[in-house]
C-alpha cells in the first residue's frame, strides 16, 4: 500500500503497510513482517460533498399580490448599503439607479425595472441586507 522511512535515535526505519483490515495492520519493517493491532478502531473519515440546487430567484422585481400595483424591490445579493439614490414620492422612469449595493467589496448599481413611484424606502445607509430583504416599494 505505502512505504515510510522513519528515522529514531539516529536509526533508519523503512516501513511498508501491506494491509489495513478493522482494526489490524500488516507491515514490513526492514524486511521483517509484523501484525499490529491497534487500541483503537480507525474510521476513514469522508469528506462531504455539497450539492447546491440552482437558484430559485425570479428575474424580475416580487410581486406578492399579483392585482396589487405594488412593486417589491429586494436585494438580489447580501451586502450593504453605501447610498440611497432616491425619496418617498419620487417618479421613476425604467433604468433610473435607486441605490447601490456593495457585495463582495463591489459596488452594484440597483436600477428600476418597472416606472413607478416610491411608497416606501425600508433601508437606511450603511445597513447590512440578506439576499431577498424587501429594500424599496414601488407602485
Amino acid at each position: 500500500m505505502k512505504t515510510y522511512k522513519f528515522k529514531v535515535n539516529e536509526n533508519g526505519y523503512t516501513v511498508h503497510i501491506k494491509s489495513h483490515e478493522d482494526n489490524i495492520i500488516n507491515l514490513e519493517v526492514n524486511g521483517t513482517s509484523y501484525a499490529v493491532k491497534m487500541s483503537e478502531e480507525f474510521k476513514k473519515i469522508k469528506t462531504p460533498t455539497l450539492v447546491r440546487s440552482a437558484s430559485k430567484r425570479p428575474t424580475e422585481p416580487i410581486k406578492v399580490n399579483p392585482k396589487s400595483q405594488t412593486t417589491k424591490i429586494v436585494a438580489p445579493i447580501p451586502g450593504v448599503i453605501l447610498s440611497i439614490d432616491v425619496k418617498v414620492g419620487d417618479e421613476l422612469k425604467v433604468g433610473d439607479r435607486m441605490l447601490v449595493l456593495e457585495a463582495m467589496k463591489m459596488e452594484n448599481n440597483i436600477v428600476c425595472e418597472t416606472a413607478g413611484t416610491i411608497t416606501s424606502i425600508k433601508i437606511n445607509v450603511g445597513q447590512q441586507v440578506l439576499q431577498d430583504e424587501l429594500m424599496i416599494e414601488l407602485e
